[in-house]
């Protein structure tokens, strides 16, 4: 997607940019100070309606926190989602403090401390195990504590999904428990105590290729549905994961949903309705939800040009934007959609480099960009930041002052 397209799905006012309605520099004077991220809630509620619309009706539809822990998103998510899944003792104090029921919020992710597996099963919530060692952490928490834990088990699947930005599954992986040991896990532990309620399979993320994702799941259905076979009693969840990626450089096209939710339509009414009748499906999203609703905005300080080659120096840098700098797993740097915010609908009349503030030659937000002539005090916006943007970075680098966060 093109930076214009950006600037169309938030709109202009007079030329400049608006978020939720505000236009961009009285948003900046509400903030009080440069650099700042700023989440749209209408665009974040038109994505959740757009899933929402698109996904079966039987299929529940889960926040993945670690996309985005800000307080406020998580309270405003909390009433339009049917659960949460968090990945630390810090972010499932903050799932317990909104309004979604502790039975549906669920734990994920390996590494899991003795502490933080104790605090899950207290507040009666899933606990994800991703290794015999942490279920037998569950297993003493609730004999200790007198409580049932409730408890899915995350697999490891022995299969690879392709086009993923992160691979999450097949292979040897830190993730899960290997498919084929899952077996023998659940007869070890059956006369343990815990209420196994079903599995969770997340194979890759930041996906843009539908019939991949789709592909996924399929193959999802018919491994839960073998393991189902040594469980007990009846599945009751089945967390199909999520790995809906959101277009990021100018080259990727966006995901189409209706491939996906069309072949999820033809799961839920086939394999799962017939194999696992008692099974809820959950689908697990964070970046698909809260990526194309923020933007993060840096003012110009400094105007340079070296041999030949403008720079704009902005009061922002790497600090907040690892990602957009090309630092976080890009193994090609490409440039994130990127407008000076006040001046939005100006045609490019130069080529320049943004760079920020930081003393490192890493710290290049925008290579060889397009832009209006940018001036000192003009706010650069970089688009697709409502998700790893803040809580992904190296704040405390060179020891410059966190953002603020704002949801308009």
């Amino acid at each position: 997607m093109t930076p214009q397209e950006h600037v169309t799905a938030f709109g202009t006012v007079a030329g400049e940019l608006r978020i939720g309605g505000m236009p961009l520099g009285r948003l900046a004077a509400r903030v009080g100070s440069t650099p700042f991220f700023a989440y749209d809630r209408g665009l974040l509620d038109a994505r959740v309606a757009r899933v929402r619309d698109a996904l079966p009706p039987r299929v529940e539809l889960s926040y993945a926190m670690k996309a985005n822990p800000m307080p406020a998103i998580v309270q405003h998510l909390a009433q339009r989602v049917d659960r949460i899944d968090v990945a630390s003792g810090l972010e499932l104090r903050t799932a317990l403090d909104s309004p979604v029921r502790h039975g549906r919020v669920s734990f994920a992710g390996p590494g899991k401390t003795p502490a933080e597996i104790r605090q899950a099963v207290a507040a009666g919530v899933v606990v994800e195990v991703e290794s015999p060692t942490e279920l037998d952490r569950v297993v003493r928490a609730g004999d200790e504590l007198g409580e049932v834990p409730h408890v899915a088990v995350r697999v490891n699947p022995d299969f690879a999904v392709k086009g993923s930005g992160m691979r999450m599954g097949g292979g040897p992986q830190q993730f899960g428990m290997d498919a084929e040991i899952v077996p023998d896990v659940l007869r070890e532990y059956a006369d343990s105590g815990i209420d196994l309620i079903g599995f969770h399979v997340f194979a890759g993320s930041q996906n843009l290729h539908a019939e991949t994702i789709a592909e996924a799941q399929r193959r999802t259905v018919d491994l839960v549905s073998r393991l189902a076979d040594h469980v007990g009693s009846p599945v009751r969840y089945l967390n199909l994961g999520g790995g809906f990626g959101i277009p990021y450089t100018a080259k990727d096209r966006p995901l189409e949903l209706d491939v996906v939710a069309g072949a999820l339509h033809e799961l839920v009414e086939g394999p799962i309705a017939e194999r696992m009748p008692d099974a809820v499906p959950v689908i697990e999203l964070g970046r698909y939800l809260v990526g194309e609703c923020g933007i993060y905005v840096t003012r110009v300080i400094d105007r340079k040009v070296s041999r030949g080659r403008t720079y704009i120096v902005v009061d922002g840098g790497m600090h907040h934007q690892l990602a957009a700098s090309g630092n976080f797993g890009q193994a090609i740097r490409r440039n994130y959609p990127l407008v000076v915010g006040n001046r939005a609908d100006d045609e490019p009349v130069e080529t320049v480099d943004v760079v920020g503030c930081l003393c490192t030659p890493l710290d290049l937000l925008g290579d060889g960009v397009g832009l209006p002539h940018a001036g000192l005090d003009d706010l650069i916006v970089i688009f697709q930041q409502g998700a790893y943007g803040l809580t992904a970075s190296p704040t405390a680098f060179l020891g410059h002052p966190v953002p603020a966060e704002v949801l308009v």
